[in-house]
């Protein structure tokens, strides 16, 4: 199954449970992504979250209701679309439509309609994407803290975690780890995202660390990454933003079942962040 028929199921799975409870980890698992960043490939994808989409696609339904069944309930209409009350359904309704659901029912309104998302092929390429392969045939240990992180929280969160690195003395730390005993390739600052790539749970571990083969501070863990494949690629951010559109599904590659790692380099270093992923090739 290629990558363009896992994340359509996946927006089919959202489009028969808009009724019901949709479990986020189902949606990635679905799409054979990890829940940690299927939230970002989809914004990237879209333009917008998938809880917005999810949102808009409910109340275009819930126009749809208002315009043929004159006799249907805005109580029942709200609840059947997870709304709390009909004030809440009724706020969000006219923040979409511009009308109240009241109004709705009535013929000769102007409602929006949002069609349900599906993904196709498209033409790309006017901006090359770098990156290269790193074949790491040598076990890589990574010493740093580990912090426990809610998976929908996660991009909010971590972040903030490394703004509480630099204020507590951590970084420095790391940074003066890193120089003592250096390494060669993965050299920077690390941020290790729990122990695989498919990360499935409602949180994981995050390490702040770096590679290092001295003795273990008391107050650290060491993880030790097996022999294997990376694709690498420079500016974390903008990776982020086109590794899942535009590189993965004619890579030739899927993830490995290893964490992905946010690589910090040294300010003066062009560039200076890279995001390595694990991967294997395709079967």
């Amino acid at each position: 199954m290629d990558w363009l028929e896992r994340v359509n199921r996946a927006m089919d799975y959202i489009e028969e449970n808009l009724v019901d409870e949709i479990e986020f980890k189902e949606v990635a698992r679905l799409a054979c992504c990890p829940e940690y960043h299927f939230p970002r490939m989809f914004s990237s994808m879209t333009g917008m979250t998938l809880s917005e989409y999810i949102r808009r696609r409910r109340l275009s339904l819930a126009a749809f209701e208002l315009q043929n069944n004159s006799d249907v309930r805005i109580i029942d209409l709200a609840l059947k679309y997870g709304y709390d009350s009909p004030d809440a359904f009724s706020r969000a309704f006219k923040s979409l439509h511009g009308v109240n659901p009241t109004a709705a029912r009535n013929k000769g309104i102007e409602l929006k309609a949002i069609p349900r998302l599906s993904f196709q092929i498209s033409i790309k390429g006017a901006v090359e994407m770098d990156y290269r392969i790193e074949v790491l045939d040598f076990e890589i240990e990574i010493v740093g803290i580990k912090q426990k992180v809610t998976t929908k929280d996660a991009f909010q969160v971590i972040p903030k975690l490394w703004g509480e690195a630099t204020e507590s003395g951590l970084l420095h730390r790391l940074i003066d780890m890193s120089w003592e005993h250096p390494q060669c390739k993965m050299e920077g600052i690390l941020g290790v995202v729990g122990k695989q790539a498919a990360i499935t749970d409602e949180d994981f571990d995050y390490l702040m660390g770096c590679r290092y083969t001295g003795e273990l501070p008391t107050d650290m863990e060491k993880i030790v990454l097996p022999k294997s494949t990376w694709a690498v690629f420079p500016n974390i951010s903008e990776a982020w933003q086109r590794l899942y559109t535009e590189w993965l599904p004619t890579s030739g590659y899927e993830l490995a079942n290893l964490p992905c790692i946010e690589n910090q380099l040294a300010p003066d270093r062009v560039p200076s962040s890279e995001l390595w992923v694990p991967v294997i090739a395709s079967k």
